[in-house]
């Protein structure tokens, strides 16, 4: 699936399962693909948005924990530092050039990086106790689908952290483009598709400075 870091270069769609234009595995691949090198010189102040975000999880010494659309890793060390030594990192991408630049930036010395898509990520049922995803959501072609299989990977009350470092006003404004009402994102269209997909919205936050979506795994 489209599982790719933070996007901040796309328009937002509508809330169905269907194979959306844009949403595609391969364009997706050829969008980030041709922006992986130069992806981290982009964002470089994003840093402490993103530790803060990981901070949400929750998370404790020895989890498992899964960056979805991990890109360049700019979460990885964050995860990583919430895990300790104990824990278990994955950082999962579904293009090559972004794993590529964070094995370029060191990133791979934090977590087992692996190139995958959300629609069929491999690993076993409950097999993490939490997901972290940057970006994510606007790039699923399938979103109830893809949900449900994070979902299906994480154990029952674990945790769902869809994250970006702006919010959804800042990030239409810097693109030029108005908000819709079908934004994935938005909260009227962000809880029920969770709940049909195995999770329950527990804390939103959509601020100029960050958007945060914390869920937890039913069940």
């Amino acid at each position: 699936m489209n599982e790719c870091s933070d996007s901040s270069t796309q328009a937002d769609s509508g809330t169905g399962d269907r194979d959306r234009p844009g949403h595609r595995s391969h364009d997706v691949r050829e969008f980030f693909g041709q922006r992986a090198r130069d992806w981290d010189a982009r964002f470089p102040d994003d840093g402490p948005a993103y530790a803060a975000g990981v901070a949400e999880l929750g998370l404790r010494a020895g989890d498992r924990v899964l960056d979805a659309g991990c890109g360049t890793g700019r979460a990885l060390p964050a995860l990583r530092a919430a895990v300790g030594p104990s824990g278990a990192v994955l950082g999962a991408d579904l293009t090559p050039e972004m794993l590529d630049a964070a094995v370029r930036a060191g990133r791979d010395a934090e977590a087992a990086l692996m190139l995958a898509d959300v629609s069929a990520l491999p690993v076993r049922d409950g097999a993490l106790d939490a997901v972290f995803a940057a970006g994510l959501i606007s790039h699923l072609a399938a979103p109830s689908r893809d949900l449900a299989e994070l979902a299906r990977a994480v154990r029952p009350g674990g945790r769902l952290a869809l994250f970006h470092p702006v919010g959804r006003a800042a990030l239409a404004a810097r693109k030029g483009r108005p908000l819709t009402p079908d934004d994935l994102r938005a909260e009227p269209n962000l809880r029920p598709l969770l709940a049909g997909s195995g999770w329950d919205l527990i804390r939103y936050v959509d601020e100029d400075t960050r958007y945060l979506a914390l869920a937890v795994r039913q069940g």
